[in-house]
């Protein structure tokens, strides 16, 4: 009885049916806990913003230029660093796992290398916003605010750099409980530290800058590195012996990761671009742009860890040699990212007055409402229009840069963002003496030209020869 009972439970079908190979369950598995945790920096940000409405007008309007600024300066050696983690995929695809490590290892090396450079860039920052023409109160903010977060620029690629070996191996759990508890610890120094709290100074902008790179450090940096050179890793994947310069492999690093990084740096210092020309506009406008940009920057967060999720699949399936699989997965990245757009475009035409009332403080000197939602309303819409085209580009090029496709991904972009879209925005600003609603129309058309771009180039399948790890046929 007991025998025929086991035999049947045996051959009884698994309570849970195995995961489709680049389908949604295992997409899913990826891209929800970086869906939660990626972009901390950003939504560290975010959070200054909030609370800086509160504290004055003119450090709301200066949050986001000095903010933006300063990622622009070093989100060069953070995507170089964190390009590591496509290799760590392509290795842990292939079964060697001591090439994972040695793939973090390099990444580490880099990102130490770097941070003598991004600290010599500060007067180059300092200067671009000088030269900016914002109102001397906000270019006081911008300049405290500035400094202080290039001061602690390591934490950035840092973070990537450690990051990427457990998002590479697709365990996006660890990150995601270490960028929550960094963020956590960031609400908390925020409200210390800017209002003076809990018998600390009021530090205003000041107290915003250094709860971002105190809570940088901490988390997912620090932690995670620890964690890295743990008993658990330091015998599969050898992270103790591989904690050293591996040349051969630090060239095809730099080689497929600079592009990307290229590619980072003109996406994000096209938007300075675009933030500095708006300043140009008026309080209102650029309040109600920022904080436009601002929403915008934490409602696509989700989209970007899809795009890693993307990433993390493409490279791991390319790995193995199964492109078919690879595609399949970057496919099914981009309709759960057009799905999540639907929702937050209908929030965005629905609740407007919910998103910026996050924004508009009560204490003195800060926002109000009726100041900046009439423009604002128009932006949020724009925002929606363009929710779809964005989630190919950030989707699509995450695929792109998985299988090693880097080279064109930053030669499209820098035709479309520097030619096509800041030229128009130029034109906009500086001849025409366009409004803001004509400078945003621009952008979005600008978001369409770049998906179109990705979309042919991913259906094209070109990207499935490329050998990221230098393997040769017989290998």
């Amino acid at each position: 009885m007991i025998q025929c009972k086991l035999r049947k439970n045996m051959n009884a079908p698994p309570l849970r049916p195995p995961l489709t190979p680049g389908g949604y369950r295992e997409t899913l598995r990826v891209a929800v806990p970086m869906m939660i945790s990626t972009g901390s920096f950003t939504l560290m940000q975010f959070v200054d913003r909030i609370f800086l409405t509160r504290y004055s007008a003119e450090a709301i309007q200066a949050a986001l230029p000095a903010g933006i600024l300063a990622f622009t300066l070093v989100c060069v050696f953070s995507a170089l660093a964190g390009y590591g983690s496509t290799f760590v995929a392509q290795y842990y695809g292939a079964g060697d796992r001591r090439g994972c490590g040695r793939a973090t290892a390099q990444a580490l090396l880099l990102t130490l290398l770097a941070w003598p450079v991004m600290l010599a860039l500060m007067p180059v920052g300092a200067w671009l916003l000088g030269v900016s023409g914002h109102a001397p109160a906000v270019l006081r903010e911008e300049l405290v605010f500035y400094r202080i977060l290039m001061l602690g620029s390591l934490a950035v690629p840092l973070s990537a750099a450690i990051s990427g070996f457990y998002t590479g191996r697709g365990d996006t759990l660890t990150n995601m409980a270490a960028v929550v508890f960094g963020n956590l610890l960031n609400i908390l120094l925020d409200w210390l530290l800017i209002f003076g709290h809990g018998g600390c100074p009021r530090m205003g902008i000041a107290g915003a800058g250094w709860a971002t790179v105190i809570s940088s450090f901490a988390t997912p940096a620090l932690l995670l590195a620890v964690y890295f050179l743990a008993p658990r890793f330091r015998g599969p994947y050898d992270t103790w012996r591989t904690l050293r310069p591996d040349f051969a492999l630090l060239r095809r690093l730099i080689r497929y990761g600079l592009p990307s990084a290229g590619n980072l740096l003109l996406d994000v210092g096209s938007f300075t671009v675009f933030v500095l020309l708006t300043g140009r506009m008026g309080p209102q406008a650029l309040a109600a742009s920022n904080i436009a940009l601002s929403i915008n920057n934490v409602a696509f967060m989700p989209l970007v860890g899809i795009g890693i999720a993307a990433t993390t699949l493409v490279g791991q399936y390319q790995g193995r040699g199964d492109s078919a699989t690879a595609a399949r997965a970057g496919w099914t990245a981009l309709k759960i990212g057009w799905l999540y757009m639907a929702v937050i475009a209908a929030s965005f035409l629905l609740f407007p007055h919910g998103y910026f009332l996050l924004f508009t403080g009560r204490g003195d000197g800060g926002l109000q409402l009726g100041e900046v939602l009439p423009v604002g309303h128009w932006l949020l819409v724009m925002m929606a229009v363009w929710g779809l085209g964005d989630a190919a580009n950030v989707i699509l090029a995450g695929a792109l840069k998985g299988a090693g496709d880097t080279r064109f991904v930053l030669l499209w972009s820098l035709l479309v963002a520097w030619c096509i879209w800041l030229g128009g925005e130029a034109l906009i600003v500086l001849v025409f003496r366009g409004g803001i609603l004509a400078a945003w129309l621009w952008m979005a058309v600008y978001v369409f030209i770049l998906a179109a771009g990705f979309f042919v180039r991913y259906r094209s399948g070109r990207w499935k020869t490329i050998d990221l790890l230098g393997r040769t046929p017989a290998a």
